[in-house]
């Protein structure tokens, strides 16, 4: 029985030794290995955490101008917890920031960790409340979204939300490199939820957001934005639309989108507007944000004829010098498709055509072409994908399937009907008519630059070599410049300056409506493009023929921008008469 009894003693002696071990291992394991775990649980039930706002990058354009900054605000919270005074506080805060006492009432005794009360409070206003001293009430920095040229470039550049987020324009699409990183104050706290006061605060500093530098010149597009609110105003229309780019790189100079709209109050609503539903208000607004240039596609009409006479040149099937007639007309299948001159242009060589934009030349060429030729001139210059421009919400074209294009189809969109694009599109495709056949991105962005004045990124962006070849190129810069000098586009000619360019007059959906769209699209130098834009008047009223009226605005713009670039003249006046 001894032996028994002792074995029992035994045992249970080891029981208690190894769950003492057991427990003592798992204490230091908590204790040492953990330490940190549990001393961060710890901190978390007694701690407080306050964001520190990050300020957002600032935007420049080309030259240095700062086009989007910050400026100080402050933010109004409040911690349940932490208040004695609740009746007073909702008093003070609802006089001070203009706020209903019912909606500051209901966030005041929500028994929550915190709640906002307003942001992008002033610092007047944000004093005024401090020198009250309310227990639970927070008043932390913050900073609001400033445009110091208010609606230029409005629909490029976009706009911030309530938190300082992007929303539209470059702003969203460089959200990630200009928001920055907050930081935040962990300050200490007892059972209750209440700061102690004289505790030692953790302090995480934030990140400042990167600075973005664009390719745009506020000078540029000043200048175009004047000028679209003139035709805007002279010829009554919807609106007036302008890109001006560097056919060379994609360099976006200027996009003008006339009207445009207060960046510092976008979501202003007219009187009439105002009355309507909040699905009526959103419609409003989502009108007046949207940027034609880029989320419209439309029939381009007459300037299509450059890629119309880019395919025939770069088949074979037709050359400068070939002869064609015009009777005013062309018989398709069972349809009789008029010239814009009636009474026909007569004979002329395929170049007279190009000058005269001759309609039953373009026919017959795209015939000579043929589907499959034309739809591969249109894959290679990109009229089949979005151009890649780097602002949100880029329209795609809407094309015939092939395989439907019959001759009618064919005719049709060889001068730019029944086929819709994006202007930035067709400009695109112009520059890569023109520019030796390579096939650029049209950007904005340029670099990201530190707040501490480091150049931390250089964007590039993609080129397709040999879209065409260079003596296509080079005979479209000829022909186009014949438009200019002589034809069609004559009033954009500038004495010294050589100026290729096409005109389009293209009617609006459904036909017979009589509403157009007038449009000049020009370049210079013609041996050599560095600068290109496109002008589009929607619904002018009166005259509405592209050479008259779109044609005089572009050359208004280059008589400034030309000499603003250092593009120099290249010939004199008497050598050009001779």
């Amino acid at each position: 029985m001894k032996t028994v009894y002792k074995k029992r003693i035994l045992g249970i002696i080891i029981v208690f030794f190894v769950g003492f071990l057991v427990v003592t291992c798992r204490l230091g394991y908590v204790m040492i290995a953990q330490a940190d775990k549990y001393l961060k649980l710890a901190k978390n039930l007694h701690q407080r955490e306050r964001e520190i706002k990050a300020p957002r990058g600032n935007i420049y354009d080309r030259n240095g101008v700062k086009i989007a900054s910050n400026k100080a605000v402050y933010s109004i919270s409040v911690i349940y917890s932490q208040m004695k005074e609740k009746a007073r506080i909702v008093k003070v805060l609802s006089q001070v920031l203009q706020i209903d006492e019912e909606e500051v009432k209901k966030k005041v005794y929500k028994n929550s960790v915190r709640e906002k009360i307003k942001s992008n409070v002033d610092k007047v206003k944000a004093d005024r409340i401090r020198e009250y001293k309310l227990d639970g009430v927070k008043v932390d920095e913050d900073y609001k979204r400033v445009y110091p040229f208010d609606s230029l470039a409005s629909k490029v550049l976009g706009f911030t939300g309530g938190d300082n987020q992007g929303i539209i324009g470059l702003e969203v699409a460089y959200d990630k490199y200009l928001r920055g990183k907050s930081g935040k104050i962990l300050t200490l706290t007892d059972g209750k939820g209440i700061e102690i006061q004289g505790a030692f605060e953790e302090r995480d500093e934030p990140v400042p957001g990167k600075d973005l530098y664009t390719s745009l010149d506020v000078n540029l597009q000043n200048y175009i934005t004047q000028a679209c609110e003139k035709v805007k105003k002279e010829k009554k229309a919807k609106q007036v639309s302008m890109i001006l780019m560097n056919p060379q790189n994609g360099e976006i100079f200027a996009m003008a989108n006339v009207p445009e709209y207060d960046l510092n109050e976008p979501f202003v609503l007219s009187r009439k507007v105002s009355e309507k539903s909040s699905k009526k208000q959103q419609e409003y607004l989502n009108r007046k944000w949207r940027n034609t240039c880029i989320n419209d596609t439309y029939e381009p009409g007459s300037v299509f004829k450059i890629v119309t006479a880019a395919a025939g040149l770069e088949s074979g099937k037709v050359r400068p010098d070939d002869h064609f007639n015009c009777p005013g007309f062309r018989i398709v299948e069972d349809r009789k498709i008029r010239c814009h001159k009636t009474s026909g242009h007569g004979p002329e060589t395929f170049k007279e055509g190009v000058m005269n934009s001759c309609n039953p030349v373009f026919m017959e060429v795209g015939a000579r072409v043929g589907v499959d030729g034309m739809y591969d001139t249109f894959r290679k210059l990109g009229l089949f994908e979005k151009t890649g421009i780097d602002l949100p919400g880029e329209a795609g074209s809407i094309m015939h399937q092939k395989k439907n294009v019959k001759a009618v189809e064919l005719a049709t969109m060889s001068f730019g009907q029944s086929i819709q694009i994006t202007p930035l599109q067709l400009l695109r495709a112009a520059s890569a008519a023109v520019n030796g056949g390579r096939l650029i991105t049209p950007h904005f962005g340029m670099s990201l630059v530190s707040a501490d004045g480091k150049k931390e990124k250089v964007f590039h962006y993609p080129v397709k070599k040999n879209v065409i070849k260079k003596e296509t190129s080079e005979t479209m810069r000829e022909l186009l410049e014949a438009v200019v000098s002589e034809g069609s586009g004559r009033n954009c000619r500038i004495d010294g300056f050589s100026i290729g360019g096409k005109t389009a007059t293209s009617e609006k959906l459904p036909r017979g409506n009589g509403k157009y769209i007038s449009s000049f699209l020009g370049f210079s130098k013609a041996s050599r493009p560095t600068i290109m834009g496109i002008v589009l008047i929607d619904e002018p009223v009166g005259t509405y023929y592209g050479g008259t009226i779109a044609a005089p605005v572009m050359r208004n713009v280059f008589e400034i921008a030309l000499p603003y670039l250092g593009i120099s003249k290249d010939y004199t006046v008497d050598k050009k008469s001779e």
